[in-house]
């Protein structure tokens, strides 16, 4: 019997050394998160703190309708987050480091327990994603490293509101909240385009169905939000259709290619879709090639729009053609088929 004990001791004990840079990302993590939740402060004590702006208060008791909405409406599920609010203080709390191959759209990816292989790695300090970051692209690797609108740990804890989430207008602050509400509900492992395509189009539907129900079709509110997404729709088809002829290019390459005529050849094609930019008609924002001037982008920011935005157009059809644009009827499909990790 000693000899099984020491026997499964040492077997853990090797597993932990082996992962041993898992295991000490895995305690920052966890850390990081605790922070954030043990750190909110409860809605009812924010509400009565006469130092909170009114016009932020204000967007707590739309955060309590939307989620109400989402779960008498859409039957996702009632997960008890967003009862508490964590002051930012204006900093940012998080960063996702993401990465692709330099001439393949291709992600990188990291296996972790429970949600399974995923095509980022998320930080709670700023120097650890640096870091992470640059040791990526001493591999060859095309990096990106951005600050999430909005983070979810999928039910294991009870999610706040970040403060920063109060500074979006109310279509937008809707669809986020919707976003993370669908992923608590409808999570598969392995399959984070899915999850993140599928949150997307559920939360930006719905955001519509919100605000018509809470303001009117004819309102500034469902207009401003209409308009936004109409220009983030034109900008996103832009960008994928950039994303479809770099990977056509990179297909199409064979092995006696060299490395420089490689770079040239996809700088070139990056620099087209950067300078067509120019012909996409956009009702309030400003073209963003001017964020390029300095830098252009690179595989991995064209692989963040397949990202959540490849199978959108998919996911509209199936909502009318197999469920009779009925979104409720939709989730609760999914919920049955794919039970929750």
């Amino acid at each position: 019997m000693k000899r099984v004990a020491w026997g499964l001791l040492l077997v853990v004990v090797v597993a932990l050394l082996w992962n041993w840079s898992l295991v000490i990302y895995g305690l920052n993590q966890g850390i990081g998160q605790m922070k954030i939740v043990w750190g909110a402060r409860p809605i009812a004590e924010v509400m009565a703190d006469p130092s909170f702006p009114d016009s932020l208060k204000a967007k707590l008791r739309i955060i309590d309708e939307i989620k109400e909405f989402a779960i008498d409406s859409l039957g996702l599920k009632d997960s008890k987050n967003y009862q508490t609010v964590f002051d930012q203080k204006g900093e940012e709390l998080m960063w996702v480091v993401t990465a692709s191959e330099p001439f393949q759209l291709k992600p990188k990816t990291w296996h972790f327990p429970v949600v399974g292989t995923v095509p980022y790695k998320g930080y709670f300090d700023k120097d650890n994603a640096v870091a992470e970051m640059r040791r990526l692209q001493t591999e060859g690797w095309d990096v990106g490293v951005r600050n999430p609108g909005g983070w979810s740990t999928l039910g294991w804890f009870t999610d706040p509101i970040l403060s920063g989430m109060l500074e979006r207008n109310e279509g937008d602050l809707a669809s986020l909240i919707i976003h993370e509400m669908v992923h608590a509900s409808i999570f598969i492992k392995d399959s984070v385009e899915f999850n993140e395509n599928f949150a997307s189009f559920i939360a930006d539907s719905a955001a519509y169905d919100f605000l018509a129900w809470k303001y009117g079709r004819d309102s500034q509110e469902y207009e401003t939000y209409l308009y936004e997404v109409i220009d983030h729709q034109r900008y996103s088809n832009h960008v994928m259709r950039g994303a479809n002829a770099l990977d056509s290019m990179y297909q199409s390459w064979n092995d006696s290619m060299g490395m420089e005529e490689k770079k040239s050849l996809k700088e070139s094609m990056i620099k087209r879709i950067v300078e067509t930019m120019d012909t996409i008609t956009l009702f309030k924002y400003k073209i963003p090639r001017e964020r390029f001037r300095e830098r252009l982008p690179n595989n991995d920011y064209f692989l963040a729009y397949r990202r959540y935005q490849s199978k959108l157009s998919v996911l509209k059809d199936e909502l009318d053609q197999k469920y009779g644009g009925d979104l409720r009827a939709m989730i609760e499909a999914y919920e049955s088929r794919y039970p929750f990790l």
